[in-house]
């Protein structure tokens, strides 16, 4: 649970809301998200690279233990795009009709980010009402996501 898990499901699913907004196919999707994910992927671990790398409280960091820090903690933007990929890469085996793989992406979106909202409240040790509610507010921007998918439509 990052903040990197969070923004990478916020991306993907965006991607999919663009994608499907244009007409895409889930084979078309399915290499945009893929590619999309790993520039920024690549980025993140860059600017964690160089951002940790240096003298931090009279600490030396290391290059290289700059660099396996920065892998580390972008691990969660990597992995939170994987599962809507299988979803896309299903629709692009033709496995399922591309509608509606792009929906279920979508909502897996939704289910990936609530469930990231319900991690975060329980390793604060929050009560289950406010892990509920944290559960509800993260769902929420994928659910805004899927609202915007149907606006551009």
């Amino acid at each position: 649970m990052t903040e990197e898990s969070v923004y990478g499901t916020l991306l993907v699913s965006g991607m999919i809301v663009v994608s499907g907004g244009y007409g895409a196919t889930s084979w078309e999707t399915f290499l945009s998200v893929l590619g999309t994910v790993i520039v920024f992927w690549a980025a993140h671990v860059y600017a964690g690279t160089v951002a940790s790398h240096g003298v931090t409280q009279g600490d030396e960091i290391t290059l290289g233990a700059a660099f396996r820090h920065a892998l580390q903690r972008s691990v969660g933007f990597f992995t939170s795009a994987l599962a809507p990929l299988v979803v896309l890469l299903i629709g692009a085996l033709r496995i399922t009709p591309d509608a509606v793989v792009m929906w279920v992406a979508l909502w897996l979106g939704v289910v990936i980010l609530g469930a990231l909202g319900y991690i975060a409240f329980t390793q604060r040790g929050s009560s289950w009402r406010i892990r509920i509610l944290g559960t509800l507010g993260t769902a929420a921007l994928g659910v805004a996501m899927i609202l915007l998918k149907v606006l551009i439509h």
